[in-house]
């Protein structure tokens, strides 16, 4: 079935209820929506020249044009091409030259530094900005059908972070975003036409994939007037719609309960907050449960598995009588309902509970594969698997603990340290904000442990008391030999802190010295 199709249905059936919001203002109801998506396809097709199966990149902020346009491409039987608004314009020109994107919308404030691709890359025909005259030409003129396309055809070719070199582009089909848009009303919430999903987080990644559900349910999609997050706005828009959620990364969240604004804030109109694509520390989960209430649902997936891996339910986060309710906190919960998950060693043989090694997954959800590259495929899905590249271990009731990506952990005198372990135990000390922890090589160990430490306003913090926290709690050999007191984590577009750059920062200071 043709995403697209979510749409028509809403619009049959919710037609009159707020579709596209933009701060507090309704924009477009349901049949607004899709009478402008259907026009659009109709002029990609005809106006532009492009046939079905075609790229079309969305280089964009959040904005109100990023429904119209998803919607619009999969209407006419194209696949779009999301792309990080806050990538470098040649990282972003290589997405589009390998991608082979037709067509490009890009934000207004981005178009001029990426117009000269258009000369450049031989498949980019046009690069077309959103307040510009050529797009409002787009949905002029007459309706046309939805495009049937096969389940296996392409729908969102997601390009990963490309920390360990070129990104590769993930090749989500309409089986893969179906597949996890029903998993999302068998595992993580319900929703209404009475509902909204608030675009704080970026489009282009878990935000926009959780705008599928909320379309073919008739909820609203309410995009923040700036485009982002800041606790402040966040929280005049849970006071202004009923029914909001919200897809955070665990930073964004962490901001918003350290906000002052939080103080003295209407938030009963928050349903619920869903959050992955990075450890959530427990000490952090417990003072957000205790200022909003039991309201949030942990997700693992990847762009390769789309929001999809496991789930922590509400009712876990809830549950607070449970012994070894600390513990379910800082796992990512249990196989969601269509995918099955296991845990393997460096051969791909199953390890027993308690084992930790890399987490794998197979199901309607995973990926076809990566785009023009069949050996990345091959390695990635061998076996029939999911190859993850996280490591962690189930215990006995099927809950999954993340230790940490398999590039990250620690290996210090032949002996294996997670970083999230020891990051838990320094987070529990109050007047730490965030942390994150990082190898060193050392010439006798091959590697050791340094902390990078973001210190609360005004508080003072000592490595020596650090010290101490990390031997009570954890063995001597994991605690940091190093303590780096800095003002802020480097983070990418998605709230990811980029451990790489932290890495590359001792490198430089050990050739520097």
């Amino acid at each position: 079935m043709n995403l697209a199709q979510l749409l028509v249905k809403a619009a049959r059936s919710h037609g009159d209820r707020p579709a596209v919001s933009l701060g507090r203002q309704v924009l477009y109801d349901y049949r607004q929506l899709a009478h402008r998506t259907a026009v659009l396809a109709g002029n990609l097709l005809v106006r532009h020249g492009l046939e079905p199966r075609d790229r079309v990149a969305l280089v964009m902020k959040n904005s109100p044009e990023y429904p119209e346009l998803l919607f619009g491409a999969w209407h006419a039987g194209l696949a779009a091409v999301p792309v990080n608004a806050k990538l470098h314009p040649r990282e972003i020109a290589y997405i589009l030259e390998h991608s082979g994107a037709r067509l490009a919308f890009v934000s207004p404030d981005l178009a001029a530094g990426l117009a000269p691709l258009v000369g450049e890359i031989p498949s980019l025909q046009a690069l077309i900005r959103t307040d510009a005259p050529d797009y409002g030409a787009l949905f002029a003129g007459a309706e046309t059908p939805c495009h049937d396309v096969q389940d296996d055809a392409l729908a969102w070719l997601f390009y990963t972070s490309g920390t360990t070199g070129r990104p590769k582009g993930a090749m989500l089909t309409h089986r893969n975003l179906l597949a996890m848009t029903l998993n999302y009303f068998a595992d993580v919430d319900g929703v209404s036409e009475q509902d909204c999903i608030v675009h704080a987080a970026p489009m282009s990644h878990g935000s926009g994939l959780y705008g599928l559900p909320h379309v073919a349910k008739g909820a609203n999609q309410v995009i923040p007037e700036s485009g982002g997050f800041t606790p402040e706005e966040t929280l005049e828009l849970i006071a202004r719609w009923p029914g909001a959620t919200f897809f955070f990364a665990p930073t964004m969240l962490t901001r918003l309960i350290n906000s002052p604004a939080l103080a003295g804030a209407d938030t009963r109109n928050l349903k619920t907050i869903v959050y992955g694509g990075a450890p959530m520390y427990v000490e952090d989960m417990l003072e957000a449960l205790r200022l909003l209430g039991h309201k949030f649902v942990q997700i693992f997936g990847q762009g390769e598995s789309p929001m999809t891996i496991t789930v922590l339910p509400r009712s876990a986060h809830a549950d607070t009588g449970h012994p070894r309710y600390r513990e379910r906190l800082a796992s990512v919960g249990v196989a969601r309902l269509n995918v099955e998950v296991g845990v393997v060693d460096e051969h791909d043989r199953p390890l027993p509970v308690g084992q930790v090694g890399e987490v794998v997954c197979r199901g309607e959800v995973v990926m076809a594969g990566y785009w023009l590259n069949p050996e990345a495929s091959a390695a990635a899905l061998r076996g029939g698997w999911l190859h993850t590249g996280d490591m962690g271990c189930f215990d006995a009731e099927g809950y999954l603990t993340l230790k940490d990506r398999s590039k990250d952990m620690i290996i210090s005198g032949g002996s294996n340290i997670y970083p999230r372990e020891v990051e838990e135990v320094l987070l529990r000390h109050k007047e730490v904000l965030e942390v994150s922890v990082v190898g060193r090589p050392h010439a006798d160990w091959g590697e050791e442990v340094v902390a990078f430490v973001v210190p609360r306003p005004g508080a003072a913090i000592t490595a020596e008391v650090l010290d101490a926290l990390c031997l009570e709690h954890i063995a001597r050999f994991k605690r940091p030999k190093d303590y780096r007191f800095v003002e802020s984590l480097p983070k990418n577009n998605y709230g990811k802190v980029l451990k790489t750059e932290l890495r590359l920062r001792l490198e430089q200071e050990k050739k520097d010295a």
